[in-house]
């Protein structure tokens, strides 16, 4: 379950409380209700991938992994970025660009 950060508005007080997602988030002590603190999700991947992977070699190796499937898009984006790095583009993204293009009878890709 997640835990989310309050803070009471007279007395600056912050308390960490674990709630569902499905919970109504508020916190109410005393009578108080307390301003609830949004802060940016930390996601750890904690496995190396080297930027010439096979895709099957990416899913595999982030099968497991806790998180969102924007944190995935973004783990994908670095690895192409080192890629276009090391060789002025990415040939995963120019294949996937071509095969795109093959199945939709040659027409281009919008980002390609």
């Amino acid at each position: 379950m997640p835990i989310y950060i309050y803070q009471n508005p007279k007395t600056s007080e912050v308390k960490e409380i674990i709630q569902s997602v499905h919970d109504k988030h508020e916190y109410i002590e005393a009578g108080i209700k307390w301003n609830r603190i949004f802060t940016v999700p930390q996601v750890n991947v904690d496995c190396k991938l080297d930027a010439n992977s096979t895709a099957k070699d990416f899913a595999e190796k982030t099968k497991n992994k806790k998180g969102h499937v924007g944190d995935l898009w973004d783990r994908s984006r670095e690895l192409s970025e080192k890629r276009t790095q090391l060789y002025g583009k990415d040939p995963v993204k120019e294949k996937y660009y071509k095969d795109w293009s093959k199945k939709r009878k040659g027409k281009k890709h919008p980002k390609s």
